[in-house]
């Protein structure tokens, strides 16, 4: 027995220095960070921002890639299979809560299945139109909408995206059904509303105040309940008489299920460092988004908004009846 404890003993420092010596030696090789929708879209723009500024603390480049499709569910599956080395990352915003709601046999767990490093960003949602859309203020816009239902297209970035959950919020409040257009994500929605092919879109404006300012579609709400510093000039859905509207839209970063504890630590003080960076958040700002404090880029705070996005923004899916499969 004695031969048997001093057995475990040794495997376990072995073990334990093994860990240590990885850590040391982590990152050896590009990172890869995942955001599983299209290119071009605010996500996207969003994570090349941190992926720039936490290669600079890590000393290894971090590559962006965008495996879109089935409301993020496939790139989100393509960390949750990958190796827990610290390699492979993922930066996802509200869909990895609702798809929980959504997909009947979904191939991963979203809190089970993923290390929650912190969250990154925090966002408000704006409503826009095509240029040409006939409506000349938000009083015509939202009595536009209700006269003309269906005729009118609402394109979102596929079922259980934040545009697709700003969305139906926006149906609901006015009592009226539009003509969803789902896109493989909201670079794709957002061209076809520049080019006039669709109507309306209902998106997060890191990747709509842009368009809005250099005049290739229209703004004609802030999707809550008080108006936009980077949009002064846009009323609140609140002012039309639209009540009860609020989103606010986060993105978080998360690494494999069983990623080692001090790697983790490394992701979490380089992420820490990107949202405190002064250049991170200008660029942040002009895109309309918010870097988080500190507090809130930690695995713990992380955890926290994402249980709670289960359970409020997944639960108002399940109302709704909205099903993926």
């Amino acid at each position: 027995m004695h031969a048997a404890v001093l057995r475990l003993a040794g495997a376990l420092i072995a073990l334990a220095c093994a860990s240590g010596a990885f850590a040391q030696a982590w990152p050896a090789k590009p990172i890869t960070m995942v955001m599983p929708y299209a290119p071009g879209g605010p996500g996207d723009a969003i994570t090349r921002v941190f992926a720039a500024a936490m290669q600079k603390t890590l000393g290894q480049q971090i590559v962006v890639d965008n495996p879109a499709g089935a409301s993020g569910t496939i790139g989100t599956a393509k960390v949750a299979r990958s190796a827990p080395d610290g390699y492979t990352l993922l930066m996802i915003h509200v869909s990895h809560a609702t798809n929980l709601a959504m997909y009947k046999d979904l191939p991963y767990h979203p809190v089970n299945d993923f290390e929650p490093i912190g969250s990154a960003t925090s966002g408000p949602m704006v409503v826009v139109a095509r240029n040409g859309f006939p409506a000349k203020d938000l009083q015509e816009f939202v009595g536009y909408l209700r006269a003309n239902g269906r005729s009118v297209s609402l394109a979102h970035a596929g079922i259980g995206s934040a545009s697709h959950l700003c969305g139906l919020m926006l149906m609901n409040a006015l009592n009226v059904k539009l003509n969803e257009i789902p896109y493989k994500g909201t670079g794709p929605a957002l061209n076809d509303v520049m080019g006039g092919q669709v109507d309306v879109l209902c998106d997060q404006t890191s990747g709509t105040v842009p368009s809005v300012k250099a005049g290739r579609i229209k703004a004609y709400a802030a999707a809550g309940k008080a108006r936009l510093a980077s949009l002064p000039d846009v009323p609140s859905l609140a002012e039309a008489g639209v009540q009860g509207f609020e989103i606010n839209i986060s993105f978080g970063l998360y690494a494999p299920k069983g990623t080692p504890k001090p790697v983790l630590e490394q992701l979490t003080a380089a992420l820490q460092k990107a949202v405190a960076d002064p250049e991170v958040r200008a660029r942040l700002d002009g895109m309309g988004v918010s870097a988080v404090s500190a507090e809130q880029a930690t695995p713990a705070a992380l955890r926290a908004h994402l249980v709670s996005e289960i359970d409020t923004l997944g639960g108002l899916l399940v109302k709704a009846g909205v099903k993926a499969n």
